[in-house]
Protein backbone atom coordinates (compact mmCIF):
# COMPACT_ATOMS: atom_id res chain seq x y z
CA UNK A 1 0.00 0.00 0.00
CA UNK A 2 1.11 3.60 -0.90
CA UNK A 3 1.28 6.34 1.51
CA UNK A 4 -1.51 8.42 -0.43
CA UNK A 5 -4.05 5.13 -0.30
CA UNK A 6 -2.78 4.59 3.65
CA UNK A 7 -3.34 8.12 4.32
CA UNK A 8 -6.62 7.66 2.51
CA UNK A 9 -7.56 4.41 4.36
CA UNK A 10 -6.52 6.21 8.19
CA UNK A 11 -9.24 9.20 7.19
CA UNK A 12 -11.87 6.42 6.51
CA UNK A 13 -11.35 5.00 9.46
CA UNK A 14 -11.45 7.74 11.43
CA UNK A 15 -14.52 9.18 9.87
CA UNK A 16 -16.37 6.10 10.77
CA UNK A 17 -15.15 6.52 14.51
CA UNK A 18 -16.54 9.94 14.23
CA UNK A 19 -19.84 9.06 12.91
CA UNK A 20 -20.03 5.93 15.80
CA UNK A 21 -19.19 8.93 18.80
CA UNK A 22 -21.19 11.50 17.07
CA UNK A 23 -24.67 8.94 16.73
CA UNK A 24 -23.79 8.21 20.31
CA UNK A 25 -25.87 11.35 22.61
CA UNK A 26 -23.83 10.44 25.42
CA UNK A 27 -20.21 11.43 24.07
CA UNK A 28 -18.88 14.71 21.70
CA UNK A 29 -16.29 15.49 19.08
CA UNK A 30 -13.82 17.85 20.48
CA UNK A 31 -12.32 19.03 17.26
CA UNK A 32 -12.15 17.96 13.40
CA UNK A 33 -10.79 14.90 12.16
CA UNK A 34 -7.22 15.43 10.79
CA UNK A 35 -5.82 12.14 9.13
CA UNK A 36 -6.72 9.31 12.04
CA UNK A 37 -6.98 11.33 14.65
CA UNK A 38 -10.57 11.98 16.30
CA UNK A 39 -10.78 13.86 19.48
CA UNK A 40 -13.58 12.95 21.39
CA UNK A 41 -15.36 12.65 25.53
CA UNK A 42 -18.06 11.78 27.48
CA UNK A 43 -20.15 14.74 27.67
CA UNK A 44 -20.08 15.78 31.63
CA UNK A 45 -16.98 16.93 33.88
CA UNK A 46 -13.16 16.33 32.70
CA UNK A 47 -13.24 13.65 36.06
CA UNK A 48 -15.62 11.67 34.11
CA UNK A 49 -12.88 11.24 31.30
CA UNK A 50 -10.21 10.67 33.62
CA UNK A 51 -12.11 7.83 35.24
CA UNK A 52 -13.25 6.06 31.86
CA UNK A 53 -9.60 6.89 30.40
CA UNK A 54 -8.44 4.75 33.47
CA UNK A 55 -10.88 2.36 33.01
CA UNK A 56 -9.49 1.70 29.39
CA UNK A 57 -6.02 1.90 30.28
CA UNK A 58 -6.51 -0.56 32.93
CA UNK A 59 -8.31 -2.86 30.45
CA UNK A 60 -5.25 -3.09 28.53
CA UNK A 61 -7.66 -3.17 25.15
CA UNK A 62 -7.24 -0.21 23.98
CA UNK A 63 -5.12 2.84 23.98
CA UNK A 64 -5.84 6.36 23.89
CA UNK A 65 -3.65 9.33 24.91
CA UNK A 66 -5.86 12.31 26.51
CA UNK A 67 -5.16 15.74 26.40
CA UNK A 68 -6.67 19.58 27.09
CA UNK A 69 -8.85 21.43 24.99
CA UNK A 70 -10.28 24.35 25.94
CA UNK A 71 -10.04 23.55 29.67
CA UNK A 72 -11.63 20.21 28.79
CA UNK A 73 -10.14 16.76 29.25
CA UNK A 74 -10.50 15.10 25.70
CA UNK A 75 -9.73 11.49 24.56
CA UNK A 76 -7.82 10.94 21.35
CA UNK A 77 -8.34 8.08 18.97
CA UNK A 78 -5.37 7.75 16.53
CA UNK A 79 -5.68 4.86 14.19
CA UNK A 80 -1.95 4.93 12.86
CA UNK A 81 -1.32 1.07 11.82
CA UNK A 82 -1.20 -0.11 8.41
CA UNK A 83 -3.30 -3.64 9.41
CA UNK A 84 -6.25 -1.48 11.18
CA UNK A 85 -9.73 -2.60 9.27
CA UNK A 86 -13.27 -1.20 10.32
CA UNK A 87 -13.49 -4.67 12.30
CA UNK A 88 -11.23 -3.03 14.89
CA UNK A 89 -12.99 0.40 14.81
CA UNK A 90 -16.04 -1.11 15.92
CA UNK A 91 -14.63 -3.40 18.56
CA UNK A 92 -12.72 -0.40 19.68
CA UNK A 93 -16.13 1.42 20.05
CA UNK A 94 -17.94 -1.45 21.53
CA UNK A 95 -15.43 -1.61 24.38
CA UNK A 96 -15.46 2.09 25.29
CA UNK A 97 -19.13 2.26 25.11
CA UNK A 98 -19.56 -0.75 27.55
CA UNK A 99 -16.88 0.61 29.84
CA UNK A 100 -18.79 4.12 29.60
CA UNK A 101 -22.00 2.28 30.25
CA UNK A 102 -20.75 0.35 33.95
CA UNK A 103 -19.10 3.95 34.26
CA UNK A 104 -22.30 5.99 34.23
CA UNK A 105 -24.09 3.10 35.82
CA UNK A 106 -22.15 4.14 38.81
CA UNK A 107 -22.56 7.87 38.54
CA UNK A 108 -24.95 9.22 41.38
CA UNK A 109 -27.93 10.58 39.67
Amino acid sequence: MDLTAFCLQQVALAKEFESLVKADKRFEICADVVLGLVCFRLKGSNELNQNLLKRITKSRELHLVPCQLSGRFVLRFAICARTTESRHIQQAWCHITQLSFELLQEQPH
